[in-house]
């Protein structure tokens, strides 16, 4: 069983654009970096009914043999273990292959890599804002997200263990 570990970053805002220039922020710096591949994003929105959406997101397709090529990575499903709704609001059950499973497993996942405590303190802190930018990267450009991060309120870290091959294992069997 091989576990990587990833950082998750996530940071509040006070409305989607701010949220949204920072994910493009990220975006560019793992461009500018040629790691284009190795992170997962999600923008949410806190829409007026209290309802949380995922209005913009980034997989890394790559990492995992094409199962997250289905459109969910794991930002998308650390997003659905604190607000297990998103992903009906957002869509992603229609929008992702395999549906709810495919999604389910992601979310199982993201949510069994980091401690209870972590995910609780995770989504109060999203709780705090309109707007949120869920970022997974690989720890070792850890600094140089959170400073991409520069229109947040507060940025929060965790760290993240995933086994990759096991999430791929159980997103293919979930697309069966």
């Amino acid at each position: 069983m091989a576990v990587d570990t990833f950082i998750a970053f996530v940071g509040v805002y006070d409305n989607v654009a701010d949220a949204d220039a920072d994910y493009e922020m990220v975006k560019d710096l793992h461009t500018r970096e040629g790691l284009i591949d190795s992170y997962d994003a999600a923008v949410i929105e806190r829409r007026a009914d209290g309802k949380v959406k995922i209005t913009k997101k980034h997989e890394t397709p790559t990492r995992v043999g094409g199962v997250l090529g289905a459109g969910a990575g794991l930002a998308t499903g650390l997003v659905v273990a604190l607000f297990p709704f998103a992903a009906i609001g957002g869509g992603l059950l229609v929008a992702t292959t395999g549906g709810g499973a495919v999604l389910g497993a992601l979310a199982g996942h993201a949510a069994a890599g980091m401690s209870r405590h972590d995910l609780k303190e995770l989504g109060e802190h999203l709780d705090a804002g309109q707007a949120g930018l869920v970022v997974v990267g690989v720890s070792d450009m850890g600094a140089k997200i959170e400073r991409s991060m520069k229109k947040a309120q507060k940025v929060e870290t965790r760290q993240l263990k995933a086994d990759t091959a096991d999430i791929e294992a159980d997103a293919t069997s979930a697309q069966a």
